[in-house]
């Protein structure tokens, strides 16, 4: 595993062939499944994961206030292409997971932006 890299946490809607990309390249990789959007955000919290998902929901401040989810990086790409989202997510990874913590980003077709 990547211990300088970032570590992740896939929510349920996320493909799952970019876990696949990132368990092959040695990233710290889990997905969730059948669990509420409030339990995702500690897990992220406590195991200090950058949250990968397509809920917007995340990008809500009052509903997830920073100190309750590490990292978030909401997916805009269209979930039909899978060699699209593995590409456009290889930028996530040029990060060193304190430049992530307490951030939102979008990432849409090739690129990153910084909500927060």
């Amino acid at each position: 595993m990547s211990p300088s890299g970032p570590k992740f946490l896939l929510d349920e809607n996320v493909r799952i062939e970019l876990l696949k990309f990132l368990k092959k390249n040695s990233f710290d990789a889990v997905q969730v499944r059948g669990i509420t959007n409030g339990k995702v955000a500690e897990i992220s919290r406590l195991q200090k994961r950058v949250l990968v998902t397509n809920d917007s929901d995340f990008t809500n401040r009052s509903l997830y206030p920073k100190e309750n989810v590490f990292s978030v990086v909401i997916l805009k790409l269209p979930q039909s292409d899978a060699v699209l989202l593995i590409k456009s997510f290889s930028l996530v990874l040029k990060f060193k997971p304190e430049d992530l913590k307490g951030r939102i980003f979008e990432l849409k077709n090739g690129c990153i932006f910084a909500l927060e």
